[in-house]
């Protein structure tokens, strides 16, 4: 379900989040006048102001979210979504995402399926991209993610981006692109960025992409399913160029450039199995 994105009065920078705060506590801890016999505080006063002072800290620290959307595409649908803070974020068919702003960060969960981010440069306040395992850090940049299960592609268009699995960050530069399975980082090759996101123009641009990876591709953006008998086929590297009003002829094409057999059931449903396997 789509929602309308956040006014940009909610949006305010963290400065602004900050004086709203700062005048809710004034209102909730008034400072007593000043007496005319002494301007002296009194101890009681600093202890207001200390818990104030303590309690938008914790605010700031722990950074709560203050609003969230949800936004969703079918399959075959390709999707744009302008965020208030000036963000695009492109969302591929049969993809999800949840968006969340904080007041020191803006955040979005890539639930399922692909997403190209261009991201509106804010300083103090980062943009971070989830996907499974995977946490993505950025100031301002362009960078596609597509997700299937746990396993994450992060590629650079511009900027620099840090990514995060379990363990160690990897900061790419653009061109850089990185696997992550199950939140291992993998190591990160050049690669053409603006074929990784040629999707958005209607094309499919695979360089030794897994099978697993094209067949999810082939399902979001054309609603064609096909299912693998063995899943070690998942990792058979497929290359080449296919627009998206032809990819109903994908499938048939697969036996041809890879060790596979294509069949089809009498329910209709289209499986790959090894070439020479036995039935």
């Amino acid at each position: 379900m789509n929602r309308q994105p956040p006014r940009e009065d909610d949006l305010a920078p963290t400065d602004d989040a900050i004086a709203r705060h700062r005048e809710a506590l004034k209102a909730r801890f008034p400072l007593p006048a000043p007496s005319k016999r002494s301007r002296r505080p009194a101890a009681g006063t600093f202890g207001l102001f200390a818990a104030a002072l303590a309690l938008a800290g914790g605010l700031l620290w722990l950074d709560p979210a203050y609003r969230s959307e949800d936004y969703a595409s079918a399959a075959g649908q390709v999707q744009a979504v302008a965020l208030a803070d000036d963000s695009q974020v492109t969302l591929d068919g049969a993809s999800r995402i949840r968006v969340s702003w904080h007041l020191r960060s803006r955040r979005v969960e890539l639930q399922a399926g692909q997403a190209l981010f261009a991201v509106a440069p804010m300083v103090y306040r980062p943009f971070f991209t989830e996907a499974g395992s995977t946490r993505i850090a950025v100031v301002g940049t362009r960078y596609n993610v597509s997700r299937l299960g746990d396993d994450v592609r992060v590629t650079v268009s511009e900027g620099r981006v840090s990514v995060r699995g379990h363990g160690d960050a990897l900061l790419l530069t653009p061109g850089d692109q990185v696997r992550v399975r199950a939140g291992q980082l993998g190591t990160p090759l050049r690669t053409d960025a603006s074929a990784a996101a040629a999707w958005v123009e209607g094309q499919l641009v695979f360089e030794r992409t897994p099978l697993g990876e094209v067949l999810d591709a082939l399902q979001r953006q054309a609603g064609i399913q096909v299912h693998l008998a063995d899943a070690t086929l998942a990792e058979l590297p497929v290359s080449g160029r296919f627009e998206r009003a032809r990819l109903d002829g994908l499938p048939a094409l697969l036996p041809k450039i890879l060790p596979v057999e294509l069949k089809t059931g009498t329910d209709g449903v289209s499986t790959l199995s090894r070439r020479g396997a036995k039935k």
